[in-house]
C-alpha cells in the first residue's frame, strides 16, 4: 500500500475509534436512559477534520471546542426567540459563522451544530441551553481527546504547530541568512492579502510548503548529494566523563569549534561541547553571585565534600539536532545557516555517530554543485584550466 493509501486507512481507523470512544464515553457519563442524545450528527463531520486533515486550522482544539459551543449557544437562542424554524435556522448559521470569525475558531461542522439546535426536534428543544453542555460540549471534548491520543500515536503532531521560525539569533537588524534570497515572509503576507479568500491551511504551513518546494527543486537540479558524501568521517569525539582540560586540548590541537559527545559503548550521540560552552564557564566564574562564591569558600576551608573536577558532561549541550547519513544535504541548510549551528553530527540507521558535517563542508559542496550546473560549465572549465596551469607552474618550479 502506498504512503497515501496508509494515510487514508489511518484516517478511517481514527474516525472509527474516535466515534466509538465518544459514544461509549458519553453513554458512561449520561447513562443509557439519559435525556440527552449520546451522539449528535455534526460529530461525524468533526471526525473527518480531526482524523483526515489534523493539520488544518479548522481541526485544531480551539476550533472544535470554541466553534461547537458558540454555535450551539447561538442555535438554542435562535430557536427560543424566533418562531419561524427556517428563519431561526438561517439566522443561527449566519450568526454562528460571524462569531467563529471573531473568536478565531472556524469549524465547519459547527454550522451543523447551530442547525441541529434549531431543527433537532422536541428532544433537543426540551434541553434548552443544556444542549450546549450535554451532548455538544461532552461529545466535543471526548472526540478531541480521542484525536489527541490517536494522532500522536500515529506520529502526526496534534495540535498542529507550525515550524517556520524567523528569529535572528544574533539579535541584529539583518534578516536571517535564509531570508536574504528568494521570497521572504512579507512577500507571502502581501500575496495572501491580495488573495482575499479563506484558505484551509495556516499561513505558516503554506510558507513551509513553499520552502519544502524550493528544497525539492534543488534536489532535482543538483541530484542526490547525501550527508555521507560530504561528511568528515575521522571524527574527534569525547564522552561525558572526559576532563575539561583534555577536551580543550583536543579543540586546540585539531582547530575545532565543537566536539560530539558520545556514549563510548553504543556510540550514540549524547550532545556536543563547543567553544561557547567553555566561554560560558569563564563568564560564570567571573560574574557569579553569592551562592557560587560561598561554595568555593566551603571548598577552600575543607567543609563539605571534596571538590570534583569538572568534566564534559557538566557543560555540554544535550539537546542538539542530528541527521542521518542518507539525508540530502539540502536539509542541513536551515540548521547550519539560520539555527546558529556550526556542525551537525551524522548518525547511521542504528543511531551511531559516523561523521560530522560542518559549515565549511556544506559551503564547499554547494559551490562545487553550482559549478556543475550546465549554465556554469564554462566557469568550471576555466577553473580546471587555471588549476592545471597552477600545478604545471608548481612542477616546473
Amino acid at each position: 500500500m502506498t504512503g497515501n493509501g496508509w494515510e487514508r486507512l489511518r484516517s478511517c481507523v481514527g474516525a472509527l475509534l474516535g466515534i466509538v470512544f465518544t459514544g461509549l464515553a458519553s453513554r458512561y457519563v449520561l447513562g443509557p436512559d439519559g435525556a440527552s442524545p449520546l451522539l449528535i450528527a455534526p460529530m461525524g463531520a468533526s471526525a473527518v477534520l480531526l482524523f483526515a486533515v489534523p493539520a488544518s486550522p479548522l481541526a485544531q482544539p480551539w476550533s472544535i471546542i470554541g466553534g461547537n459551543l458558540v454555535s450551539a449557544t447561538i442555535g438554542v437562542t435562535a430557536a427560543l426567540y424566533l418562531s419561524d424554524p427556517f428563519l431561526a435556522a438561517a439566522v443561527a448559521v449566519a450568526v454562528a459563522i460571524g462569531a467563529m470569525f471573531v473568536l478565531r475558531c472556524i469549524h465547519p461542522p459547527s454550522g451543523a451544530v447551530a442547525l441541529t439546535a434549531v431543527l433537532g426536534g422536541p428532544a433537543i428543544h426540551n434541553l434548552g441551553y443544556g444542549f450546549v453542555v450535554l451532548p455538544v460540549g461532552l461529545n466535543s471534548v471526548f472526540l478531541l481527546l480521542a484525536a489527541l491520543i490517536f494522532n500522536n500515536l500515529a506520529r502526526h503532531r496534534y495540535p498542529h504547530v507550525a515550524q517556520v521560525v524567523h528569529t535572528n539569533i544574533h539579535r541584529t537588524a539583518d534578516p536571517k541568512p535564509g531570508d536574504r534570497l528568494g521570497f521572504v515572509p512579507a512577500d507571502l503576507d502581501e500575496v495572501l492579502k491580495e488573495y482575499r479568500e479563506l484558505l484551509d491551511i495556516s499561513r505558516d504551513d503554506l510558507e513551509n510548503l513553499f520552502l519544502q518546494t524550493e528544497m525539492h527543486a534543488y534536489r532535482r537540479r543538483f541530484g542526490d548529494i547525501l550527508c555521507a558524501d560530504i561528511m568528515s568521517r575521522d571524527v574527534i569525539a569525547v564522552d561525558p566523563s572526559t576532563d575539561l582540560q583534555d577536551a580543550w586540548t583536543l579543540l586546540r590541537r585539531h582547530r575545532l569549534k565543537a566536539l560530539p559527545v558520545i556514549d563510548n559503548h553504543s556510540r550514540h550521540v549524547l550532545g556536543v561541547v563547543t567553544l561557547e560552552d567553555f566561554v560560558k564557564q569563564i563568564d560564570q566564574d567571573r560574574f557569579d553571585g553569592f551562592e557560587a562564591r560561598f561554595s568555593r569558600l566551603i571548598r577552600r576551608t575543607g567543609w563539605g565534600r571534596k571538590h570534583r573536577r569538572k568534566t564534559v558532561g557538566d557543560i555540554m549541550t544535550s539537546s542538539v539536532p542530528t541527521a542521518r547519513d542518507d539525508t540530502h544535504i539540502v536539509q542541513l541548510v536551515p540548521l547550519l545557516s539560520d539555527s546558529g549551528l556550526h556542525h551537525v553530527s551524522i548518525i547511521d540507521h542504528d543511531r551511531r555517530l559516523v561523521g560530522v558535517v560542518s559549515q565549511s563542508d556544506l559551503i564547499a559542496c554547494l559551490y562545487r554543485g553550482r559549478l556543475a550546473e550546465p549554465d556554469n560549465a564554462h566557469i568550471g572549465m576555466l577553473q580546471n584550466v587555471a588549476n592545471d596551469s597552477f600545478h604545471e607552474t608548481e612542477a616546473h618550479a
